[in-house]
Parts: C-alpha cells; structure tokens; sequence
C-alpha cells in the first residue's frame, strides 16, 4: 500500500475531556492507571481519569512539553533547558505547585535551543531531542540519553531544527525519530547500554508538513502525528490508514488501560478523545511505556507497568 490510496477519515472522535490552553506528550501512567499530559501554555499537568488522590490539574511552577513516569512514583519532565523530577501530591497534602528538582541542564552554552520532544526506552532510559526557538530555524538541536547511571550521553543522530517523533519499536533495538521541519521520519538501530545508533536511513515519507508525537503497537506498526493528523504506519513504513479529529488537530497519542488495548488522542487545544470502534477493527494494543530508572522500585514499577 501506498500513501496515494489511502484517505483521510475524518471524526469528531469521543470526547472525554477539555482542559488547559494545549495538549503535548500523552503517556499512560500504569501505577495510577490513567493518563498524564503537561499543558506547555498553561504549566498544568493534567491526569484521566483523575486519580482519587489528585485533581485532574495540578499547577508546575515551570512550564513542560515533554514527560515519562519514574519507577520512584514521581515524573520526569522536559522544562526548557532541563530535566526534572517532581513529587506528585499525596492524600490529605495542600494542592500546591509542582516544583521541579533539576537533574541536568541541557546544552548551556546555546541559548536558542530548548527541550521538544522525549520518552523513555524499552531500558528505561529518558530519550529526547532538542528545537532551536530562534527565528532562523537552523538545524542545531540534538538527541540525548539520559540516564541516573550514565548521566547525559548526546547519540550521533542527524542536527535538526525541532526534534520529535521520538519512539522505540517494541523490542527496543530500533528507535525512530524526525524533524518537525522536514519531511521524512527517519529509523536507527539503537544500543541502550552504550547509547549508541547506527544505520540511520529513512522510515517514510511524511504525509502531512509537522512531524509530532509517535508510538508504536505490539506489532510494530507506527502511529505519527502529522500536521493535526493522526497516521497509521506498517512496520515496513507502508501507511495502513489516516485519521483526522474534526474538532481540532491532534497533538498526541497513547495507549493504556489495563491491556494498552484503548488509543486516546490529545487535541492540540486540549481536549481528549476516544477514537469511534469502526477506525479501530483489528487493533493492535500497544506496548507499556519503560518507567524512567530513577532509584526507585524498578521492580514493584516494572509489576505496576503490567503488560
């Protein structure tokens, strides 16, 4: 199959969810059994179904645009130049701002350059990619690793101007990953051990201008976000089919539930949808995000992921 025959399918989806200024970074928390998301615009991370401990809106003290769930309990956040975890409120604790504790700033000497995109590895290392804010769009952002044991470790990957569609296919050898400017997303083979890519060549073409958000199923097909417009890939990078939310354009994507077998998509003006059963027939559930190594319970996290 190629791009030519296949069409755009157009839904209002199912809306289960309108909150915040923008949508960015959706991941499954399994320990909490919800979905999580930070509003860059209004520095809220937002939780559904909200946990009984947490409001669905809890104010950051800095604003995020890129997350991963700890083996701690806590969060991993992408805040401009740098990386930090917060402590998400406890039962009976006041409702008060996030504040973040900063594990490594990224790139100091170049001030243009801020945090897009990341997620974690099939290892549980923090994989993500950097923008140039400025007005030039130059190709000056890289993509890291970032882990407690190695610390930040830059992988020899292409320079672009907005690092995005960062994802691992479900055994975790092959990582894929774009520019948000150009117009292919790309695939590497990945080492997590050594941080180290190799064989860099192309996934596809994209579809739509603005690569985004991307994950992968169990299968190995990959889900990209694309100008607003959700795409479903083969693992051979054929496209299955496209969706479009009518509502507003999509931002992001994940799987959970407790067998990763729903597909939510987080509106880029921050409503969350379900997708209608009949452009999900034979879907194949995903693959549970590796909670990001930060000293804690690595094993009662890995039994919390579940599948």
């Amino acid at each position: 199959m190629n791009s030519a025959s296949t069409t755009v399918a157009s839904t209002p989806g199912v809306m289960l969810l309108r909150v915040g200024q923008a949508g960015c970074a959706l991941r499954w928390d399994a320990a909490a059994q919800c979905w999580r998301w930070p509003d860059p615009a209004g520095s809220q991370l937002y939780a559904w179904p909200a946990p009984p401990v947490m409001p669905s809106g809890v104010r950051m003290l800095e604003s995020a645009c890129a997350m991963a769930c700890a083996s701690s309990g806590r969060v991993l956040l992408g805040l401009g130049k740098r990386l930090g975890m917060v402590e998400l409120p406890q039962q009976g604790q006041p409702n008060r701002p996030l504040q973040a504790q900063v594990l490594v700033t990224i790139d100091a000497a170049e001030p243009r350059t801020n945090i897009s995109d990341g997620c974690t590895d099939r290892a549980g290392n923090f994989v993500f990619g950097t923008a140039n804010t400025g007005q030039d769009r130059r190709p000056i952002g890289s993509f890291y690793q970032y882990s407690s044991r190695y610390g930040l470790r830059r992988l020899a990957l292409p320079a672009v101007a907005r690092a995005t569609s960062i994802a691992f296919s479900p055994d975790g050898r092959r990582m894929v990953f774009a520019d948000a400017v150009r117009g292919a997303i790309l695939q590497c083979d990945y080492d997590p051990e050594r941080a180290k890519v190799s064989n860099v060549k192309p996934f596809s073409e994209l579809l739509e201008q603005g690569a985004g958000a991307a994950i992968f199923d169990r299968a190995g097909n990959l889900w990209s976000v694309q100008g607003g417009v959700l795409v479903q890939y083969d693992r051979d990078g054929q496209v299955l089919q496209q969706i479009a939310l009518a509502r507003e354009a999509a931002a992001s994507v994940a799987f959970g539930g407790a067998d990763l077998d729903q597909l939510l998509v987080l509106g880029a003006q921050g409503g969350l949808y379900g997708l209608p059963p009949d452009l999900l027939k034979g879907l194949t559930p995903g693959v549970a995000d590796a909670l990001f190594r930060d000293g804690g319970s690595a094993s009662s996290g890995s039994a919390r992921a579940g599948r």
